[in-house]
């Protein structure tokens, strides 16, 4: 039926699909709608709904709506964290997007705050070479470059990400 999980992991993924495109009106329904679904048959503070909270965030972001994107990930954040605990990969993304919506509002500091507990997350999950730290490394490292003091820095962590990238895929 039209409220079955199913049903909304494709209005999700459609969504996404339209989220690439660059046509965020259709995507925002149809996550919408996937969201409202999982609410529904899974309850307010589930992974799944997490998820779609999360891609929504993105692509208030995307669209430089920067209030409502960090309404969007503090919730998924919050969801996260209390359906996996503080140290699950899964907030480590979490944090990224909400970092990254933080450097967009000039709230370096607090960037810096989550990018960094990212990275530990991730260090401390799968190790300080694996592929899945490089978001958090990149993102970093891309607030480092913006001030002159810490390029040395962002240096350091691009190139972190590229040696696990090469070591990853040759």
């Amino acid at each position: 039926g039209p409220d079955h999980p199913e049903v909304a992991i494709g209005l999700h993924n459609l969504a996404i699909l339209y989220r690439t495109m660059g046509r965020f009106a259709p995507a925002i329904n149809l996550l919408s709608r996937s969201l409202a679904i999982n609410e529904k048959v899974f309850g307010v503070e589930h992974p799944d709904v997490a998820l779609n909270l999360s891609v929504l965030g993105s692509i208030y972001k995307d669209q430089a709506l920067y209030l409502k994107a960090e309404k969007f990930h503090r919730r998924s954040l919050a969801i996260r964290e209390k359906s996996f605990g503080p140290d699950h990969p899964d907030v480590a993304s979490s944090l990224v997007n909400l970092g990254i919506v933080y450097v967009q509002q000039g709230r370096h500091a607090e960037a810096e705050l989550l990018y960094k507990r990212s990275l530990r997350i991730l260090e401390k999950a799968f190790g300080p070479d694996h592929l899945n730290l490089s978001p958090s490394l990149i993102s970093l490292g891309n607030l480092y470059s913006k001030y002159s003091a810490y390029l040395a820095e962002a240096k350091t962590l691009y190139e972190r990400s590229k040696e696990i990238k090469v070591k990853a895929f040759g």
